[in-house]
């Protein structure tokens, strides 16, 4: 075997290095959420939970492969954004933002990490307020929530990207909401955070993928955004976009001193993860942003909105397709959720119902779980619905 095919052969979930890599990001990004969740308050500024968020995932990933003789990469893999009521993602504000939180808010809060390229990202909604969650904000974090627990069970070998996409529209639809426009799930590979293999949230003229079928030993980034409203959200204020990638593959002499410089920052500091215009200084950033993405060096992650007054909720995680079944590596429980709708629809009962581990062929003996061990994820969801309270399905 070359040492290409070598490289190659050992870079997917085959290698248990890469497994325990993806779980350590995982559970470095879930502690982040927590974290970020835990100081979400009324009057708390939303650049500052982001900075918060940011600072954790960079500190714990710096504190591990410190002492290895190749330098391995590794760090924030998205940057925290804290996207709030009808703003549907990507809100990351510069230092200068005085925007804080409100009683009430719904919050949805988005961030990934990394160690050496293996990238673990992972959405929640909240609503900033005690007690359970009712009316139309529970029935779109519930069609959130069930929708990403049928993708679960249909992200998985032998499968196709378009049956999740017709599944989880039939699921927001129980609930009276919209799947949100333009949203994608895609595969997750070494150092790229956007690969080819894509679930399409909506079936559109202008967003047309490929056919695919998810393999053994792929990774997936599921992303579910649901909305009270129509589901075609605008982008009203391009100032907004805050979130950049640098477009690896695009090439163009800058014109302006300022762009040069801020694209040789980028270069150095961020060559292939989305990272966000706050650690770049503030003024010179704003000029030379602009030129980086009119000649498309850049591609920005732009501030979407729904209409005021509409809901919108988000929930992504990361699975694993390993041989013996799905394995979802980062999640996070909801609070309690009262919606209005019932599922009754029996296609959707049968998705949940579906197992997430593969059955073994032949009677192996079934290990005893050592004291302690994480019981597995439990193979049937629950719908929510107005009978239950489903803040148990995300586990």
């Amino acid at each position: 075997m070359s040492d290409d095919e070598r490289e190659e052969k050992e870079l997917d979930l085959t290698s248990p290095e890469v497994v325990t890599k993806y779980k350590s990001a995982a559970e470095i990004a879930n502690k982040a959420l927590q974290l970020v969740l835990s100081e979400c308050r009324p009057k708390a500024k939303i650049v500052d939970l982001c900075e918060k968020g940011d600072s954790f995932i960079r500190e714990q990933t710096g504190n591990m492969y410190k002492n290895v003789k190749k330098k391995i990469e590794r760090g924030v893999a998205f940057p925290t954004c804290i996207s709030v009521n009808n703003t549907v993602c990507h809100f990351s504000p510069l230092a200068s933002d005085e925007i804080v939180l409100e009683e009430g808010d719904m919050l949805k809060i988005d961030l990934g990490c990394h160690i050496d390229g293996f990238i673990a990202v992972v959405a929640h909604t909240h609503v900033l307020q005690e007690g359970p969650v009712t009316g139309r904000a529970a029935d779109v974090l519930a069609a959130a929530n069930t929708a990403a627990e049928v993708a679960l069970r249909l992200v998985r070998p032998g499968r196709k990207n378009k049956d999740v996409t017709e599944a989880i529209q039939k699921v927001a639809a129980a609930y009276d909401c919209k799947i949100v426009e333009g949203v994608l799930s895609h595969q997750l590979k070494q150092f790229v955070i956007d690969g080819n293999k894509v679930v399409l949230s909506v079936p559109s003229p202008e967003t047309r993928v490929d056919d695919a079928e998810f393999e053994e030993n792929e990774v997936y980034a599921v992303d579910i955004v649901t909305s009270t409203g129509d589901g075609k959200p605008k982008l009203l204020d391009e100032k907004q976009t805050t979130i950049y990638k640098r477009a690896v593959d695009k090439s163009y002499h800058l014109k302006m001193k300022t762009s040069r410089f801020i694209f040789s920052e980028i270069s150095q500091k961020f060559p292939i993860m989305p990272f966000s215009a706050r650690a770049l200084e503030e003024k010179r950033a704003r000029l030379g942003l602009v030129e980086c993405v009119n000649h498309d060096l850049l591609q920005p992650y732009p501030v979407l909105h729904e209409k005021s007054g509409d809901y919108v909720a988000h929930i992504k995680f990361t699975v694993l397709l390993m041989p013996n079944g799905s394995d979802r590596v980062t999640s996070h429980p909801l609070q309690e959720l009262q919606p209005t709708k019932t599922i009754d629809d029996p296609e959707i009962k049968a998705w949940l119902a579906l197992g997430t581990k593969t059955k073994k062929k032949g009677g192996g003996k079934k290990k005893k779980g050592k004291k302690g061990d994480k019981p597995e994820e439990s193979a049937e969801a629950e719908p929510m619905d107005a009978t239950t309270n489903g803040a148990s399905s995300q586990e």
